[in-house]
């Protein structure tokens, strides 16, 4: 059997997987703050895990998997305000994107987790949590509010690698005066009388890091295998529910960190600011969600990715050439223990058990592709159904019709050309992206 091989972020080191408990393995995945629709770099973090979840299945092991929702935050409760014109209406935005969010995943054929707990019906948990870092001193109630006493834990820093002295420096700015230093982040934030929720300390609404705190340990327990997520939540999120976490219960949190690199577009950060921002709602109108899948998944987690939507049809021939060259494959009459034992799948196994490697696993399979014979061929396509989540289903050509408005668009890029307006050219060359054309200079 192939043992995993995983990238620990706490350790900075290739390490082999062994969880804590046998063949049991305690999962969490960082979910969204449900205020907008989930975007192409949510679809990478969840189709990433959502691999790596399936793959440890596959080995063998019971996973228990959580994935929260961030139903109560500041961009929430502005969205409300702008949505709705009720700030209090925070529910009802949530609930909205959710439900995107999970037509999303559905889409992308990410596998439902056991759990996904909502922050506001965690609240009881969350408060008791805050009330025992406040018992092992290593939180203070000021106001009405409670802060994390960063400099009670010795060992802050030591995910993201960062120095405590350096990073006292740079948080000196626009410090509250409440704080007993820079660092120290909110666990409880005060509200007016009747706002939000009844605590100890009084009335308010808890931080963002207590909470995935507090929701692993109400579904997965004090100390877990895995936690992972993008790499943008390292720190301080990742950094500060370790500190919680630990600062509790007085032992290590999770066992392994893993975290994907950025989606980038054009070698820039994704941002609504750059007018680069991608849905992962908008991008399913252009291109089938499962060639969106299959592009992540060619694609090693750990390293950037630069996006780009007019590569998507090339990606799709690809796509569709693996899912003709196995569709006559009758899938239904495999079992486990004949596709464990199937020569190109412990080929396969030996590139994704090494961290994931699943450029190199596609590399193998079109370099074998043609010389598989048909019981070779079933076996891969239910590894890449099983493990890969892919329909194996070819994607039809989309057939565009050349509207009156989009020529314009094109005359009006072709006139840009010609007037050397280069920016005004890209900016409609991207227009055109979004409704699906493609337009190439020759």
């Amino acid at each position: 059997m192939h043992k995993l091989v995983v990238t620990n972020t706490l350790t900075k080191q290739k390490e082999q997987f062994v969880p804590l408990n046998d063949h049991q393995v305690l999962m969490y995945v960082c979910g969204i703050t449900p205020y907008d629709y989930a975007h192409i770099g949510h679809g990478r973090v969840y189709v990433t895990f959502d691999i790596v979840y399936r793959l440890l299945k596959f080995l063998g092991y019971q996973v228990t998997y959580c994935r929260n929702f961030t139903d109560i935050d500041d961009k929430l409760i502005n969205k409300a305000t702008q949505e709705l014109g009720d700030s209090k209406r925070y529910a009802e935005i949530a609930q909205k994107y959710i439900t995107a969010y999970h037509q999303d995943m559905a889409n992308l054929n990410c596998l439902s987790p056991d759990y996904e707990p909502y922050v506001t019906k965690t609240i009881p948990e969350i408060i008791s949590f805050i009330s025992g870092l406040i018992a092992n001193d290593k939180a203070y109630v000021v106001n009405g509010s409670v802060y994390y006493r960063v400099k009670s834990f010795k060992d802050y820093g030591k995910l993201s690698k960062q120095n405590l002295d350096e990073l006292e420096a740079g948080a000196r700015v626009n410090v509250s005066p409440e704080k007993e230093n820079a660092l120290d982040f909110a666990l409880w934030k005060a509200e007016d009388e009747h706002n939000f929720w009844q605590s100890p300390w009084g009335w308010g609404r808890p931080g963002w890091h207590i909470e995935c705190s507090a929701m692993a340990n109400k579904y997965l327990g004090k100390h877990i295998d895995l936690h992972a997520g993008g790499r943008d939540l390292i720190f301080p999120h990742h950094e500060n529910e370790i500190a919680q976490s630990e600062g509790l219960y007085g032992a290590p949190f999770a066992k392994y960190w893993m975290h994907n690199a950025f989606v980038q577009i054009n070698k820039e950060k994704m941002s609504k600011s750059l007018n680069n921002f991608f849905t992962l709602k908008d991008v399913f109108e252009q291109i089938d969600p499962m060639v969106l899948r299959y592009y992540f998944a060619n694609h090693n987690y750990g390293t950037p990715l630069d996006f780009n939507l007019e590569e998507l049809p090339k990606i799709q021939k690809s796509y569709n050439r693996l899912c003709l060259a196995l569709e006559s494959s009758d899938a239904n009459t495999v079992h486990q223990t004949q596709l464990i034992s199937s020569p190109i799948v412990q080929k396969l196994l030996t590139y994704l058990c090494d961290d994931l490697n699943t450029s190199g696993m596609f590399g193998v399979i079109f370099e074998n592709l043609g010389t598989l014979s048909a019981h070779e061929k079933i076996y891969l396509k239910v590894f890449l159904q099983q493990i890969m989540g892919l329909s194996m289903i070819p994607i039809p050509e989309k057939q565009i019709t050349i509207t009156p408005e989009i020529q314009a668009l094109i005359d009006q890029r072709n006139q840009a050309r010609a007037n050397k307006n280069w920016q005004e050219a890209d900016r409609l060359r991207a227009e055109l992206t979004k409704i699906g054309i493609t337009v190439q200079d020759k």
